[in-house]
């Protein structure tokens, strides 16, 4: 919608072609066609069809819509033009220069923060993409009918969005982490790795977190310049790689290349959001803010008003002294696992929905330590019940239809097993009862507030 808008606004003639035709896509085609924009309800991803309603110069897909679908590849066979949502949005921004911040776990939070930080400074920095409103929505608000100029624009970019942009160079990329996710969509990590490192490539600054495991091992080889963080002291990491920013005794130091000894930027304290990868996801974005111009007391004041972001380890109550946190970003194993990190057990969790492919192991470990009870439910509530199983996990399970069955159960099993939280950490996508992570966090949010 935000592609088709973007591009009538330019001038062009746009159709938008929706395969489903139920009410919510009804009234969204009423929206858009009393705008001047055609669309087409019902019609699906077919050459015949596409055909009945062409001919087409261009093509552009949703990055639901995967690369490699039959009928897209048939279409640039014959030499029709076929790019992903992000293009149109980078071709319409001019001058203004992009902050892309892509990475398995982490991107939302920093592309929050990158933001926030900007903004705090008193720079125009938007952010949309795969967060909040598309990056063509964005740049038609912002670039094309603001009447005020963009400092900068703030984009997540998902796996799904860059691999059909390939001429996308942002000014500034940030990569937070890479583990094992959407390989049902992309088949190896190996070819995940490569579709996120591309975007890093092509970025005049790359900015990534040394405290990432694979990120790590694939250090070498990064054209300058570079810039590496990590959440620990400078002294922990490989020779070869000299950190921007690292923490020790409570302290953010930079380190420029043309300084000899580090300089004491802030304290790292300032972001009230738990978790080591808090403080990661912290120096990314500080690294950003550095390159905008900012200083340290600017960064570290803005961290300080910085609310968090919602469905990332968002504390929602504290009731009858037990904490309540919505993490329904967590939709993988290893963003899962990240949470229960962050978190002082013992927890009761809630897990299930639409399970990905990977290693489940190391969560199931993480829960082992963590949870006196793991509350399953959803599609793959026999799935995870028999992971939990296999993997020896010592706590309680029990099976739940969805969350309003197991928001009570937990509410009734925190008071009974003396656990200081609740944690909704699906591991999970929540596609089986929910159109998106948000409205399923959206949901128990409300169910939580309501006890």
């Amino acid at each position: 919608m935000g592609v088709a808008r973007l591009l009538h606004f330019q001038g062009q003639e746009v159709s938008l072609l929706e395969s489903q035709a139920g009410p919510q896509q009804q009234s969204q085609a009423e929206i858009l066609r009393s705008e001047g924009i055609q669309v087409h309800l019902g019609v699906p991803l077919e050459l015949a069809a596409l055909e009945a309603l062409g001919p087409w110069d261009a093509v552009v897909v949703s990055p639901g819509i995967p690369w490699d679908h039959p009928t897209l590849v048939a279409l640039r066979q014959r030499g029709v033009t076929v790019q992903g949502d992000l293009l149109p949005a980078w071709q319409a921004s001019g001058s203004v220069p992009w902050i892309g911040i892509t990475g398995t776990n982490g991107k939302t939070t920093v592309t929050h923060l990158v933001s926030h930080l900007l903004r705090h400074a008193g720079l125009r920095a938007p952010m949309g993409g795969n967060v909040g409103i598309s990056a063509a929505e964005l740049v038609l608000r912002h670039c094309l009918q603001a009447g005020q100029p963009v400092d900068w624009l703030v984009m997540e970019m998902s796996s799904y969005q860059i691999e059909a942009a390939d001429s996308i160079g942002p000014r500034i990329g940030i990569w937070t982490t890479l583990t094992p996710d959407h390989l049902e969509r992309h088949g190896t990590l190996a070819a995940y790795r490569a579709i996120k490192r591309g975007l890093l490539e092509r970025s005049q600054l790359r900015i990534l977190n040394a405290d990432d495991p694979d990120l790590l091992a694939h250090a070498s080889g990064w054209r300058q310049p570079v810039q590496w963080i990590t959440a620990g002291p400078r002294r922990a990491l490989p020779a070869t790689i000299t950190p921007l920013l690292s923490i020790s005794e409570g302290r953010v130091w930079l380190q420029r290349a043309d300084q000899p000894e580090p300089l004491d930027l802030m304290a790292a304290d300032c972001l009230a959001m738990p978790g080591d990868h808090n403080l990661q996801n912290l120096l990314l974005a500080a690294a950003a803010g550095l390159e905008a111009g900012l200083s340290g007391a600017q960064i570290e004041a803005a961290c300080r008003c910085f609310a968090g972001v919602p469905h990332r380890l968002e504390l929602i109550r504290q009731r009858e002294g037990i904490s309540w946190f919505n993490d329904s970003k967590a939709t993988n194993y290893d963003a899962a696992a990240v949470a229960l990190k962050a978190l002082v057990g013992p927890l009761v969790v809630l897990a299930g929905g639409q399970a990905k492919l990977g290693d489940g192991d190391p969560w199931v470990q993480a829960l082992s330590r963590q949870a006196a009870a793991v509350l399953v439910y959803g599609a793959a509530r026999q799935a995870f019940s028999e992971l939990l199983s296999k993997g020896g996990y010592p706590g309680l399970v029990q099976g739940c239809d969805g969350l309003d069955q197991a928001v009570p159960l937990a509410a009734r099993l925190a008071s009974e097993l003396g656990c200081r939280a609740v944690l909704l950490s699906p591991a999970c996508a929540s596609f089986d009862q929910y159109t998106d992570f948000e409205q399923r966090g959206d949901h128990f949010r409300q169910l939580v507030i309501n006890l």
